[in-house]
């Protein structure tokens, strides 16, 4: 072989070599090795934002549950508020009426004449009281009873004919009610100082 063959044959083996000879063929395995943890590292990088995005998700949607239960949990506790106290403003309404019965049994038990009359509306007015006690309407209690904010107001402030008496109810103007354990009319009362 000549010469001239001899540099043609070592261009045609640079040029596809790229340049690399003996020498810098390790320099060309160690570039390939770092790609190759470059790579690996790109991989882990990647599986890293992956397992964060997944534990995001996951926090997500374990809030969204809750949420959603605690949804569930509050709509069910408000329907049954609702029908166990549905009718309330219906029996409200109808205190005025309650107290317009025991205004009428008060006035004809003075009249001796009306006793007949009386017995009749005396047994419709215990079958409409026990039809609103079914229905969950309570008498607050007033009679000696100690002054309470949360069952009684208030109308008046009198002096209290003994010592025991004092800060009690010593007199009840207009009857409060209770429905279902929830205050609907609180009562009027006098209280003694």
């Amino acid at each position: 072989m000549s010469e001239k063959d001899k540099e043609i044959l070592d261009d045609a083996v640079d040029t596809n070599t790229d340049g690399c000879n003996e020498e810098s063929c390790t320099e060309c395995n160690q570039q390939e090795e770092n790609v190759e943890l470059t790579a690996e590292e790109k991989l882990q990088k990647e599986l890293d934002e992956a397992n964060g995005k997944i534990a995001t998700l996951e926090d997500k949607y374990l809030r969204q549950v809750a949420e959603f239960d605690n949804y569930r949990k509050r709509t069910v506790k408000e329907k049954a508020e609702l029908i166990k106290n549905g009718g309330e403003r219906a029996i409200e309404s109808i205190l005025p009426v309650l107290d317009d019965f025991e205004r009428a049994l008060a006035n004809m038990a003075k009249d001796e004449s009306a006793a007949e009359i009386m017995t009749g509306i005396e047994l419709i007015y215990n079958k409409f009281v026990g039809i609103l006690k079914q229905n969950g309407l309570q008498k607050i209690e007033t009679e000696g009873a100690a002054f309470d904010t949360d069952y009684h107001e208030a109308i008046a402030i009198i002096p209290a004919p003994s010592e025991e008496l004092k800060g009690k109810v010593l007199d009840c103007v207009q009857a409060g009610y209770t429905l279902n354990d929830k205050v609907i009319r609180h009562a009027k009362v006098a209280v003694g100082e």
